[in-house]
């Protein structure tokens, strides 16, 4: 079956993760994504060896593309990166600042030579201002965008457990390609589209900086806790596992009371009756709630919660996501067998995603340099 973006050619002078994140997704639509690596291949089939061999970074975000190794310092090489940019409709690059600019194959080289092409330049700081050189690895974004200073308990910064600076700057990439491609569909024009790991992170932190901003009222660490409702943390249960819990209106603090705890008159209780209140006595709130959920197993705390209509869920670990009733499942092929991961977070009617194999180290070069001798 066709796929949306069948016939779309993209070449990706990439490594790591938030540019192979942002061609998967196209690969995953139906875009051919010529994949080029250096010649000792993408430094992210080294980040492990627990998927059979392969490494979980790069099976996740390079299935369906195709792996070419070129030595850009030689010249027969550029050469073919060359002929490969003049066929593409998309050329994603995540060099250093400058690096693209070094080797010919800049923005506005490559703009002026291919009108219809659209570039896509990744970085960690964008192509300009003090920071555009500076080294940008995930945790170092995390932390001068501002988000350790929120996440993490009042002991203590921590990080975010997946590279979610990565990850968002790859999915950033994706949305300004797809928007581009409508845009060249109408005008027939490419363009320039930069994307940086910290700029996506700070548009993310827009809430907690408006509050600062505006609100004078920077929210703090607070482990599991919301800054601006209560009762929203974890609890422990009998059984040494923990339920979440979150009332967000009045009404669900009535029915919390009621049907939960057993003591409805705390509903109009008015230390807890509203959301302000409940904040100003927060430890109060979950001195409540705690013995209560103490005394049952974790699945018993949810089946209370349930019961009660509140908002509840677990804290899972990976056996129970791998096992999780809701979850959905790929299978991908990898040069050493075939790998079932977790599917895409979105589903389309019509079966629009596609999931090809994760390839082996210059894989395709062979082919590649014949067919765009």
């Amino acid at each position: 079956m066709a796929r949306d973006l069948d016939g779309v050619v993209v070449v990706a002078l990439e490594q790591a993760v938030a540019a192979p994140l942002a061609t998967a997704r196209l690969a995953d639509a139906g875009a051919r994504v010529i994949k080029i690596e250096r010649p000792e291949g993408d430094f992210s089939r080294g980040y492990d060896r627990l998927v059979h061999g392969e490494s979980a970074y790069f099976v996740w975000i390079n299935r369906g593309k195709e792996s070419i190794c070129l030595d850009l310092r030689q010249p027969t090489d550029m050469a073919v990166l060359h002929r490969m940019i003049a066929k593409a409709d998309i050329f994603v690059q995540n060099l250093a600042p400058g690096a693209a600019d070094r080797l010919g194959v800049g923005a506005a080289a490559m703009r002026a030579a291919h009108p219809a092409l659209i570039y896509v330049s990744i970085s960690g700081y964008g192509e300009d201002g003090p920071y555009r050189d500076a080294k940008a690895y995930d945790m170092l974004i995390q932390g001068e965008s501002g988000l350790l200073s929120i996440n993490g308990t009042p002991e203590g910064a921590a990080r975010v457990g997946i590279s979610v600076c990565d990850i968002a700057a790859g999915e950033t990439a994706y949305a300004a390609i797809l928007q581009s491609l409508i845009a060249r569909g109408r005008t027939g024009q490419g363009r320039l589209v930069e994307v940086s790991l910290f700029h996506t992170m700070a548009d993310w932190m827009n809430v907690p900086y408006l509050q600062a901003a505006y609100g004078g009222v920077a929210p703090g660490r607070l482990g599991m806790r919301h800054p601006s409702i209560a009762p929203y943390a974890a609890f422990a249960c009998a059984d040494g596992r923990e339920v979440l819990l979150a009332v967000q209106s009045d009404r669900e603090w009535v029915a919390l009371a009621t049907h939960a705890l057993g003591r409805p008159e705390l509903g109009q209780d008015p230390r807890y009756a509203t959301n302000v209140a409940r904040v100003a006595h927060r430890a109060e709130v979950e001195a409540l709630i705690a013995p209560v959920l103490a005394a049952l197993d974790r699945e018993g705390a949810m089946r209370l919660l349930q019961a009660a209509g509140i908002a509840c869920g677990r804290i899972s670990d990976l056996d129970d996501l791998q096992a999780h009733p809701q979850a959905r499942h790929v299978t991908v092929d990898s040069p050493s067998g075939p790998v079932r991961m977790m599917g895409r977070g979105v589903r389309f009617g019509d079966g629009g995603i596609g999931t090809g194999p994760v390839p082996a180290k210059d894989q395709h070069g062979a082919a590649l340099r014949r067919e765009f001798s």
